[in-house]
């Protein structure tokens, strides 16, 4: 029996990242994928231009027709614009018992905050106790716990603690904001797991942090413990970074090569 997940993302017209990105790493890894549709965003490599909620009733729809009829594994959450959708979304898992895979969409790559305060609350009361593994970036983490980015690996570790303490079952402090040679990033959990790459120098970058989340999801889908999923994911990103700039996608941050494996 083919295991199967469900991502409950935004949608990149441009392909890199949100649910495309997710369902192409859930193929690329012998899943088989569905998917709820939270926004539409109108976007390439260089920009996003427009982005239209999706209505809250649709999302909850969505959720409820995919379990309603599919066994799902596990499920990836990825971007969520308001309040209101959290509690929506929130509610229309209340009966679901798999792992879930909550990657906090909060901040965008220049900076921007993407969730008001409301929703960030939200975020912590209703969803982040439901999630087997919390992925936050170096400022996804510093917005969620109101304090400043961490420095270093210690602060790193520390925050990772403190947002294990919100309620998730463990957390994975992603350290691609930092500097330096070596991307670090700390997986806290009932054991401390330490996970090293070398930086790679690449301007394709767009959807990482979609793209690792979700490869994490397909990986306890198949019924791999949290850090045999998280080792295996960060691997095959890692990989999957490597081979990005083959595919000459874009005139900006094109997409990392999630068929890196398959394409020749």
């Amino acid at each position: 029996m083919i295991a199967t997940a469900l991502t409950i993302a935004g949608s990149d017209s441009g392909g890199g990242a949100g649910i495309q990105a997710d369902l192409k790493t859930f193929s690329a890894l012998g899943v088989y994928g569905t998917s709820v549709i939270t926004a539409v965003t109108a976007q390439n490599t260089c920009a996003v231009t427009d982005v239209h909620p999706i209505p809250n009733a649709t999302v909850e729809a969505q959720i409820l027709a995919v379990l309603g009829d599919i066994r799902v594994d596990c499920i990836k959450i990825g971007m969520l614009g308001d309040a209101g959708l959290i509690e929506t979304v929130a509610r229309a898992l209340a009966e679901y018992h798999g792992p879930i895979v909550l990657d906090p969409v909060m901040v965008a790559k220049s900076g921007a905050r993407l969730l008001p305060d409301a929703a960030r609350a939200a975020l912590v009361e209703h969803l982040v106790p439901r999630a087997d593994l919390l992925t936050p970036n170096l400022p996804e983490a510093a917005a969620l716990l109101g304090m400043s980015e961490a420095r270093d690996s210690t602060e790193m570790q520390a925050q990772g603690a403190l947002l294990r303490d919100m309620g998730a079952v463990a957390v994975l402090m992603k350290g691609g904001h930092a500097q330096g040679e070596t991307c670090t990033d700390w997986l806290i959990a009932d054991a401390t797991y330490r996970l090293d790459a070398p930086r790679i120098a690449t301007r394709n970058t767009h959807g990482t942090g979609c793209t690792l989340s979700s490869a994490i999801a397909a990986h306890l889908a198949k019924g791999l413990t949290l850090p045999k999923a998280v080792e295996a994911a960060h691997g095959w990103l890692h990989r999957a970074i490597l081979a990005a700039d083959a595919l000459e996608i874009g005139k900006g941050h094109g997409p990392v090569h999630h068929f890196h494996e398959v394409w020749t």
